[in-house]
């Protein structure tokens, strides 16, 4: 369904533009409908800078981001079949309308024609996909409900153009650990409906609860990509196990952990025989299980190829 292809990001720094931050990489990976694929880095790992330009709200300087196999910059009704949920979900309302404006602004762009009662029925629908009650939320202005009502608010102004692909980027990072809960099985029910979701987000436990498939990010590079257990189960790639290790234990203080002696990082890319040309950067390890250079190029093996 949604393909990228070797996508970069070049921002231009400097008084006068004289200087160029390669936010992104030579990205690529797929999300399929029904599919959830969680995208998992640290901040500044260019992971919100790839949702933005899924979305179009910035340019791709290289490669390639298409839908079903036609690029999304040439297709005239996007928007109808992809949408975005952002981390802060107070910043999308204006306080002096209320919340219930983000949905009417959907019907004079989309549905100008349709009449009151006809776009009711679909506005009540649609509240009743994220589980929300339309005699709690309609009518009330930001402030009157809480942020997990907010955020199931934008979900279901994008489910009012029966999308078919949703980019949450950090959708539950400003919610408290009850209402988490809640918009995670929601994005798992949406899945169940067929609708691809792209999970953005920094917190290993959450992607690995909600998606089939993780693709992890390092300074704008992916590093490791493949089936979610493969990638939680058999870290490859030693930012990976880092990310990991770093994962708080319940019963554990960190004052208590071990440290373990640094083992030389074993470089599965430019150790293997052949690489598999599907993603550019990668090697497939093992059987849907995909993993770059351990350390971006500079590794034993690379430097041998350099000589």
């Amino acid at each position: 369904m949604l393909r990228l292809d070797r996508v970069s990001k070049t921002f231009r720094t400097g008084s006068f533009g004289g200087r160029e931050l390669r936010a992104v990489r030579e990205v690529g990976f797929e999300v399929a409908q029904g599919e959830v694929v969680s995208l998992i880095g640290e901040s500044g790992s260019g992971k919100t800078t790839l949702g933005r330009m899924i979305l179009r709200l910035a340019a791709v300087s290289d490669g390639s981001i298409t839908l079903d196999g036609v690029d999304i910059a040439r297709q005239k009704d996007y928007y109808r079949s992809v949408q975005g949920v952002f981390q802060d979900p107070f910043s999308s309302y204006n306080p002096i309308f209320k919340a219930d404006r983000v949905l009417e602004m959907i019907r004079q762009r989309f549905f100008p024609s349709m009449g009151a009662a006809d776009w009711r029925g679909r506005v009540e629908s649609s509240l009743a996909a994220v589980r929300l009650d339309p005699g709690g939320v309609l009518g009330k202005y930001p402030h009157q409900l809480s942020g997990g009502q907010l955020q199931r608010l934008l979900i279901a102004r994008a489910l009012l153009l029966d999308i078919r692909m949703l980019v949450a980027d950090e959708i539950i990072s400003m919610l408290d650990a009850s209402t988490r809960i809640d918009v995670l099985n929601l994005l798992g029910e949406l899945k169940g409906r067929g609708l691809g979701i792209l999970f953005i987000t920094h917190d290993l436990s959450l992607g690995n609860y909600v998606s089939e498939k993780t693709v992890v990010l390092r300074g704008g590079r992916v590093v490791e990509m493949g089936r979610t257990e493969l990638v939680f189960g058999n870290p490859l790639h030693p930012y990976t196990r880092n990310l990991l290790g770093s994962v708080p234990r319940l019963h554990r203080r960190w004052s208590e952990e071990e440290d373990a002696p640094e083992e030389e990082a074993t470089c599965f890319y430019h150790g293997a025989a052949g690489r598999d040309a599907t993603w550019p950067g990668l090697v497939e390890a093992e059987p849907g299980h995909f993993v770059g250079c351990a350390t971006s190029g500079t590794c034993a093996p690379a430097l041998e190829l350099v000589r």
